[in-house]
Order: structure tokens, then sequence, then C-alpha cells
């Protein structure tokens, strides 16, 4: 048996990179164009928070069982970065967003040429975002779970 704990660890930061790398892809096909900036932003389809912290809550639930107290507090945990993801982090984009472009009209009738900096728009997610990283998120648990044991022997580095 290998060590469960680097199961969930593996499955949550395996679900969050493959989220970031779908971004460029998708942002690729959506914009004909290619932006490697995305791979480092928050934001975007899908929602790397959500894919890595429902891959970690399904790791613990498989590995622990859903009715552990483990799973509960990872569960928790999920729910407060699931709402973070689409509800504060979202409505702070928004606000960034109308600020910017009040900016941007009072220096048309101000004339004002000061430069200013400008405010991350992109920083939350719509719930579809938020829901396909959770998809994703469980996925990967899922996959990782059943899969990892068949193709990954961990006792040369005293893991098993």
């Amino acid at each position: 048996m290998y060590n469960t704990g680097l199961e969930a660890i593996l499955s949550g930061i395996s679900a969050a990179c493959l989220a970031q790398i779908l971004k460029v892809f998708i942002f690729i096909v959506m914009h004909k164009k290619i932006d490697f900036k995305i791979f480092t932003t928050t934001g975007g389809m899908p929602s790397s928070h959500s894919a890595g912290v429902a891959a970690l809550t399904v790791s613990v639930g498989l590995i622990e069982g859903f009715s552990s107290i483990s799973f509960a507090i990872a569960l928790g945990f999920t729910l407060v970065v699931l709402q973070d993801a689409q509800g504060i982090r979202r409505a702070a984009g928004k606000t960034a967003a109308t600020l910017n472009r009040l900016v941007d009209e009072w220096k048309i009738h101000t004339n004002e040429t000061k430069p200013y900096e400008v405010l991350k728009e992109l920083l939350g997610h719509t719930p579809f975002e938020v829901l396909m990283g959770m998809i994703l998120g469980a996925f990967i648990a899922i996959l990782v779970h059943f899969q990892l044991p068949n193709y990954l022997d961990l006792s040369f580095i005293g893991l098993n």
C-alpha cells in the first residue's frame, strides 16, 4: 500500500495544474491567439481552485470514507473556496471593471493624461466555470485513486 496522504496531495495539485493548462488551450481556441500569461492568472474556464479542492475532497472521501471527520473537514474547506471563487472574487472583479471604466471616463472628460494602474478584472468565476472545475477535480481524484496503485511503485523512496 502506498501513502494515502500522497494520493490526496497528488490529486489536488494535479487537478489544479491540469485546469490551468486547460485554460491556456481554451483561450487559444476562443481567441485564436496564444497568451501564456493565462497559465498564471485567476479566473477563467475551468476554475483551478474548484478543481484542486474538489479533487482533494473526493480523494479524502475515497480514502477515509465519505462519512469520516476528515471528509467533513475537507468538504467544509471546499465549500468556502467555491463560494469565494464564484462569489466574493467575482464581485471584486466586477467592481474593478466598473472602477476602470469610471476612471477612463473621468480621464476623457477632464483631459487627464497622468497614467493610472488598471485594476485586474478577471478575478473570480462564473458558476459554470466552478462546476466544470469541480467535475474535473472529481474525475482526477477518481482516476488517481483507482489507477495510481497500478502504475506507481513508491517503495524506492519509502512511501509504500
